[in-house]
């Protein structure tokens, strides 16, 4: 039964140098035109399927905010129009600080939306500035001031570490200044330089310098220590929140529960089935204006890969997978379906049952890409 909705908005003022994601600038005048597309995509999406009241709502790009009010409003109110909701339902959005200002927080919050995740990404200036960033450290606290102020109680924001010339002092200090914010939830993500972004190509020609590898164990070494020195505890290798304040959006995503998406490159989950649509926001508005389906790619996952998913995804967790949920869903038990892999792997105190669940230990953590390697 769905119980999550992520929305999918393209649209960004600015393409980050690092930025992979399904996002585009300069569109602007494409707009309206999506926000009508996508409302149709979610009658279309809505009608003939169970669907539970939805305990989360996630609009994510790009840049939502970067909508103006009239069209968000158009969104948020389709979509709590065609679909049940919970009364304590979680509905999230991301927000560049560039992009907002305390008119349109206050919509926002008067319009249901109840979690706030700003992507701030450093508190250095040079650090924006060397990524493409489009605002200040100035503006992000700023952005963070405006939210409480709008009433937002549910504050997330997102850093970056291993960013170019970054050293372990400058990451303490974004560290330091976001819990002077006392902030909610925070999500911490090592720079992942993917193939054909504008930052691939500056590292290939040696113009920017990544800190090496010894630096990253510091700055990861860190954030365990002043998250949870604030008061913010690791639940997932990327995430630390307060007690009560852990995403449940993107647990669904760990948990590999099914979820529906709407927009342009957005992948569903449902019934074992995963849907990604067209991902251009141009050709994604000429089909649906033409009633045409967007959906350009199925895959119906079989049951030991499903199996495999749902682990893997699972160790991300701090707490792990629950053994007893996985023989439920599967009929199957790790230690069956692995056999000596993972008794090796258990054996060199990389895994460890305990408490009904399977998770990495804190050396696993260091060597997870290895662990999840042997499981996939």
């Amino acid at each position: 039964m769905v119980t999550a909705l992520y929305i999918h908005i393209p649209f960004c003022a600015a393409k980050c140098s690092y930025c992979s994601f399904n996002s585009y600038a300069g569109l602007e005048g494409l707009q309206e035109r999506y926000v009508e597309a996508l409302c149709v995509e979610m009658v279309k999406s809505a009608s003939g399927r169970r669907i539970a009241p939805l305990q989360t709502i996630f609009l994510g790009g790009g840049t939502p905010t970067l909508l103006s009010a009239s069209l968000l409003r158009k969104v948020l109110s389709s979509c709590l129009a065609l679909f049940p909701l919970a009364p304590d339902a979680e509905i999230s959005i991301e927000a560049n600080p560039g992009t907002v200002d305390g008119e349109k927080l206050d919509f926002l919050r008067a319009a249901g939306v109840n979690r706030l995740s700003l992507g701030v990404q450093s508190f250095a200036d040079q650090e924006l500035g060397r990524i493409g960033r489009i605002h200040s450290a100035a503006e992000a606290v700023r952005a963070v001031h405006m939210a409480r102020a709008a009433g937002f109680q549910n504050l997330s924001l997102d850093l970056m570490y291993g960013l170019p010339d970054q050293d372990a002092g400058s990451w303490r200090t974004s560290l330091e200044t976001a819990f002077s914010l006392a902030l909610n939830h925070l999500s911490l993500y090592q720079l992942t330089v993917e193939e054909g972004t504008p930052l691939e190509r500056m590292v290939r020609e040696k113009r920017v310098q990544l800190p090496d590898d010894d630096d990253v164990a510091v700055m990861d070494a860190l954030s365990t220590e002043l998250s949870a020195g604030a008061g913010l505890l690791q639940y997932e290798i990327s995430n630390y929140a307060q007690p009560g304040y852990q995403c449940r959006h993107n647990i669904t995503y760990w948990e590999n529960r099914d979820y529906l998406a709407i927009g342009s490159g957005a992948v569903s989950c449902l019934d074992g089935c995963r849907r990604r649509t067209v991902a251009g926001p141009e050709q994604y508005c000429d089909l649906i204006e033409a009633g045409q389906s967007v959906v350009i790619e199925e895959e119906t996952l079989q049951a030991d890969a499903s199996f495999r998913e749902t682990v893997i995804m699972g160790l991300r967790l701090n707490r792990g997978v629950s053994l007893n949920q996985l023989q439920r869903r599967y009929g199957i038990l790790p230690e069956d379906y692995y056999g000596k892999i993972l008794e090796q792997l258990i054996a060199d105190g990389l895994l460890v049952q305990k408490g009904g669940y399977l998770r990495l230990t804190e050396r696993g953590r260091v060597f997870a890409n290895r662990v999840m390697a042997e499981l996939v």
